[in-house]
């Protein structure tokens, strides 16, 4: 593994802790010399990141559709910004060209991030870990959602045990690490019907 992308909100959230723990996780890809993929923005969780990976001497390369430029300033900083057109463009590059995803706070357009990835892992057209780094607990409402349409049979267990959900950074990173589970695709199952 060598580079992350990171999917995380260009707002600063409502408590500080946010913004730090973004930050220490930027910190930490850094100091391992991983490369950061994220959103191309100076501003809120997004900008924190950055900052960190970029304070470790770490190697950041934003996308940013140009659309967006006004709302979420473009980082100065960065070892490379790649302006694109769409927020479709803008999700392929990254998902393409990371090694893993990594979910921090976020809002629509975060989730937006975090399910297609999940989902094209379900549809096996992604095979790359997945994870969210849970500060302050704020996924655990949506964890508790995903894990009741499990139960109401909308959702493999497999594909809900393929998420990595960790609050500490360094286990996270460590467990990105590892090798990834065998998941019970739609594509496994319509293979096996046919069989």
């Amino acid at each position: 593994m060598n580079s992350i992308c990171v999917f995380c909100g260009s707002a600063k959230g409502a408590r500080p802790e946010y913004i730090a723990a973004a930050k220490a996780f930027g910190q930490l890809m850094g100091e391992q010399g991983l490369t950061l993929y994220y959103g191309g923005a100076s501003v809120g969780l997004m900008g924190a990141v950055a900052d960190g990976c970029l304070a470790a001497n770490g190697k950041v390369i934003g996308v940013l559709p140009e659309f967006l430029g006004h709302r979420e300033i473009a980082h100065p900083g960065l070892t490379e910004l790649k302006l694109v057109d769409t927020l479709f463009t803008r999700k392929n590059l990254m998902m393409q060209a990371a090694d893993a995803f990594v979910s921090l706070p976020g809002g629509l357009g975060t989730l937006d991030e975090l399910f297609e990835v999940w989902t094209w892992a379900q549809l096996n057209q992604l095979h790359k870990p997945i994870a969210i780094l849970n500060t302050l607990g704020f996924y655990d409402h949506l964890l508790a959602m995903t894990q009741h349409a499990c139960e109401e049979g909308f959702i493999r267990k497999t594909i809900l045990d393929y998420l990595i959900v960790e609050q500490n950074p360094a286990l996270l990173l460590e467990r990105l690490r590892q090798p990834l589970p065998e998941l019970d695709t739609l594509q496994q199952k319509i293979k096996h019907a046919k069989g």
